[in-house]
C-alpha cells in the first residue's frame, strides 16, 4: 500500500481515484466536500502543542493578528504540499497554496476566537462539517456511483490524495493536463479498472 502511495505515478493514482469517481454527481459532491474536511481538521489541530517547542509566529492580516503554531497541523500541511508538488509541479503548486491557505485561515479563525472559546466552538464546527461532508460523500457513492468509497480499499491513499485529485479534476474540466495525452491514458486505465471491477462483481453474483 505505501509503495503505491510514494510511487509518484500520477497516471496510476489518478486512475485509482477516477475508477471510484466516474459519476458526475459523485465527483461534484467530492469537489464540494473534500477541502472543507481538510480545513476543519486543520482548525481542530490548531490547538495541538507546538512540535519540538518551536515558537509561534505572529502574522498581521488587514490589522488582525494571526498566531501561527508550528504543530502537527503545520506538519500535515507541509507533507500534503510536498506530495502534491512532487506529483505535478503546476497543479501541485496550486494545491500547496490552497493547503497553506487552509492552514493560515483556520489559524486565523482559531486565534481570533481565543483558546477556550475557540476549542469548544471549533470542535462543534468540525463535528458538523465532518458529518455533513462524509455523509454527502457516502451518499454520492451509494446512490450515484453505486460503488464503495476508495478509502475502503486504500485508506492512506484516499486521505492523502483526495484534496489534490478533486482539484486536478476541476482543472482537467477546464482543459488542463499535466502533460499531453494524460487525460486519454488515464481514462483508458479508469475504464479498464471499472470493467475489471464489474466482472468481479458479476462473478460474485453468479
Amino acid at each position: 500500500m505505501m509503495k503505491k502511495i510514494i510511487s509518484f505515478d500520477l497516471e496510476n493514482h489518478f486512475a485509482f481515484f477516477g475508477a471510484y469517481h466516474s459519476n458526475r454527481i459523485n465527483i461534484a459532491i467530492h469537489m464540494v466536500c473534500v477541502w472543507p474536511i481538510l480545513f476543519t481538521v486543520l482548525l481542530l489541530l490548531y490547538f495541538a502543542p507546538s512540535l519540538f517547542s518551536l515558537p509561534s509566529y505572529e502574522l498581521f492580516l488587514s490589522g488582525y493578528k494571526v498566531v501561527l503554531v508550528f504543530n502537527i497541523g503545520f506538519l500535515l500541511t507541509v507533507i500534503y504540499s510536498l506530495f502534491y508538488v512532487r506529483f505535478d509541479p503546476r497543479a501541485g503548486a496550486l494545491a500547496a497554496f490552497l493547503c497553506f491557505l487552509c492552514w493560515v485561515s483556520s489559524s486565523f479563525i482559531a486565534s481570533r476566537l481565543g483558546f477556550l472559546l475557540a476549542y469548544k466552538d471549533a470542535a462543534l464546527v468540525v463535528l458538523v462539517v465532518q458529518l455533513l461532508c462524509w455523509t454527502g460523500q457516502f451518499i454520492g457513492h451509494g446512490i450515484f456511483e453505486k460503488r464503495a468509497p476508495a478509502l475502503l480499499d486504500n485508506l492512506a491513499q484516499a486521505f492523502l490524495m483526495a484534496p489534490f485529485f478533486v482539484l486536478l479534476e476541476a482543472l482537467q474540466a477546464a482543459g488542463y493536463e499535466p502533460y499531453p495525452g494524460f487525460h486519454a491514458r488515464v481514462q483508458a486505465k479508469i475504464e479498464a479498472e471499472i470493467n475489471e471491477w464489474q466482472e468481479k462483481k458479476q462473478r460474485l453474483i453468479s
